[in-house]
């Protein structure tokens, strides 16, 4: 199972980045998939999950309405757009496969990749 994020980068406060999360070993259109974030010094955060068929995304609070999450069932690859981006949302951003969709808890992910980072300049 492998799971490589990417797109980060460094952005100005207000813009946007797409990650990318392609996968392989498993099969993709069977498991839910999820955004997390952490930031130095906190704990890892949900940002964002989305189910198979990709009908039912999720999102934590202080993201909605500014992020979406999607999916490509052909490609095996999830994404994540950022938008209006802010300081706050500077973090090392990981994708994880879920077998279930449950509570979006990082206890419910067994499968992760390994992050790519995401900084937002005031």
């Amino acid at each position: 199972v492998q799971l490589q994020a990417s797109g980060g980068g460094l952005v100005q406060a207000g813009g946007s980045l797409r990650l990318s999360c392609a996968t392989s070993g498993f099969t993709f259109s069977r498991y839910v998939m999820g955004w997390f974030r952490q930031a130095p010094g906190k704990e890892r955060e949900f940002v964002a999950g989305i189910s198979w068929s990709g009908g039912r995304p999720y999102y934590a609070d202080s993201v909605q309405g500014r992020f979406t999450i999607s999916r490509d069932n052909a490609e095996k690859t999830a994404y994540l757009q950022m938008n209006a981006l802010k300081p706050e949302d500077t973090a090392l951003y990981y994708c994880a496969a879920a077998a279930t969709y449950g509570s979006m808890r990082s206890a419910d992910f067994a499968s992760w990749g390994q992050g790519t980072q995401v900084t937002v300049s005031s």
